[in-house]
């Protein structure tokens, strides 16, 4: 029997299908990787891929450990495996002493290589004005060789040539290279020279920041040097040179501009395919990388998809930054493991006699060593990114081994920063809200306590940055009460250079060998509904 449609059956099975389309299309939208892939601050990333393993380092300035290594299986979901550098050097700037700090400086952009099966990673400090080559057979091992000489090479790219030779290409605007010793001890005299006259040029005459961030490829017996711009006026921007020689001649193009969305390099995944990974600036929550999907017409990159940012990517879906770039932390550690996961970086050096996982079991302890005026003077306070688009953290803190005047608690840092925390004062605990928006530390609320300990919470919100934080106190953990106001957060280039970051603090204003332990750290991809 032959079964015969009227248009009504014909309009409604056509209907059905129509969302059973949409339904799979947005089902496979949402198996996608999409931009940016990370929502946290890393910027100036250098990634290489051996086999089918990918590797990004970053930077992460004055915060030490530092320069952070990476690895990603699938370009999108990334933990990080170890960090190249303990320590740039042991000095005042680093260990913030005698009122001095390297805010903003520090570790700058790092470049990653893998060269005859060892990992190498060099940057550079305007700190120490020195430059750092760390090397290592395993990667993930988070152990490496160091080699530090003078100067400090601005924004350099480390490259291993095909001949033997190992170069640096560096500078801003007018960039050099130079050759290094076989043995990567410093650079050969005599080597130096002027590799490209005006690099900014190709992105127009009215430049404001030179052309930087160097990262040189050789692809195909051609080598491509990419570098970012910012036209005045305008925007970040992609600069890119080829050549047939690592000396030149050069010949120049702008290589991609939508969004700020630059200064990076580009690599390639097993299959063939080819991204450019990029940062934008994102506000408070600092430097975000982008993937830019890429392909090659006439021995160019040519970058985007129209020329512009793809929203989503043919890559895997991202799992979320917790737990590989960011983590709670109940602060229980088994015999032989780690007194710090890898996601924990402390602000400046840390002075390790002064903070403990085990001397309360289950608990991190911060003691005082000496008393301060400032906040951001004051050493040991232990960080993790803020992430977006929203991102709050919790930690419950027992107050009662703290002496009259100290202060600890939770932070949202950066110069601009936001406190909520315990004080004693004249005896008695409060907990207060405190802002430094006005550049001028400011108590916004203090609230008598009682008992023993207390719940704090920082909230962050980036959406359409908005860059709010908001604080909150609790005696039960359940029960959340607002305190102080809200932070309009803020991105400062010269001070700090960084994205705001949780931090949990201690210091002593008045008389040092206090301690405050932390139950726990625990952070979210949520916060509260109710605006403040």
């Amino acid at each position: 029997m032959i079964k015969r449609f009227s248009q009504l059956d014909v309009s409604k099975y056509a209907l059905v299908a129509y969302f059973l389309l949409q339904f799979v299309v947005a089902g496979a939208q949402t198996n996608q990787a999409r931009n940016p892939v990370i929502f946290a601050d890393l910027p100036d990333i250098s990634v290489i891929r051996v086999g089918e393993n990918y590797y990004m380092s970053s930077t992460t300035m004055h915060m030490s450990p530092g320069v952070p290594v990476m690895k990603s299986i699938d370009l999108t979901n990334w933990e990080i495996v170890s960090y190249a550098s303990k320590s740039l050097g042991d000095i005042d700037e680093l260990n913030l002493k005698n009122g001095k700090s390297t805010y903003g400086r520090g570790s700058w952009a790092s470049s990653l290589r893998y060269h005859k099966g060892r990992y190498y990673v060099s940057t550079f400090a305007q700190t120490t004005n020195k430059t750092y080559i760390y090397s290592t057979d395993n990667i993930e091992k988070n152990e490496w060789d160091e080699i530090s000489f003078g100067p400090a090479y601005h924004d350099h790219t480390l490259f291993f040539d095909d001949d033997g030779r190992t170069y640096f290409i560096y500078g801003a605007g007018k960039l050099n290279i130079v050759e290094l010793k076989s043995d990567l001890s410093g650079t050969i005299p005599g080597t130096d020279r002027v590799l490209i006259e005006n690099a900014s040029l190709p992105s127009g005459p009215n430049i404001g920041l030179p052309a930087e961030g160097s990262q040189m490829f050789k692809v195909n017996g051609k080598y491509y040097l990419f570098n970012i711009t910012w036209p005045r006026g305008g925007m970040r921007t992609v600069v890119v040179h080829r050549a047939d020689k690592i000396t030149g001649p050069y010949e120049g193009r702008m290589g991609f501009q939508h969004l700020g969305v630059a200064q990076g390099g580009i690599i390639d995944t097993p299959e063939g395919e080819w991204f450019a990974y990029l940062f934008r600036d994102f506000g408070s929550v600092g430097r975000i990388p982008y993937l830019v999907s890429m392909k090659w017409e006439d021995g160019w990159p040519v970058i985007g998809e129209n020329g512009k940012v793809p929203e989503s990517l043919n890559l895997p879906a991202s799992r979320g930054l917790m737990p590989g770039i960011v983590a709670s932390d109940e602060f229980k550690r088994e015999k032989n493991e780690a007194a710090l996961p890898l996601v924990w970086q402390w602000n400046h050096n840390a002075d390790n006699n002064l903070w403990s996982v085990t001397e309360r079991k289950g608990f991190l302890r911060l003691k005082t060593g000496r008393t301060d005026t400032l906040f951001l003077k004051a050493r040991n306070t232990l960080t993790q990114r803020t992430f977006g688009p929203v991102s709050s953290a919790v930690t419950l803190l027992h107050f009662n081994k703290m002496k009259e005047g100290d202060c600890a608690g939770l932070c949202a840092l950066q110069r601009k920063f936001g406190q909520v925390g315990v004080k004693i004062s004249g005896g008695k605990p409060f907990v207060f809200m405190t802002s430094n928006k006005t550049d001028v530390p400011a108590e916004i609320e203090s609230i008598p306590l009682k008992g023993k300990k207390v719940y704090l919470k920082v909230e962050c919100d980036f959406r359409n940055r908005a860059d709010k934080a908001n604080f909150f106190y609790s005696t039960d953990g359940k029960h959340w009460q607002f305190i102080g106001n809200t932070l309009l957060m803020e991105y400062t280039l010269v001070e700090h250079f960084m994205g705001y970051r949780f931090g949990l603090f201690n210091y002593a204003t008045r008389n040092a060998g206090g301690c405050a332990d932390f139950d726990f750290f625990r952070i979210s991809d949520q916060i509260s509904k109710i605006e403040k």
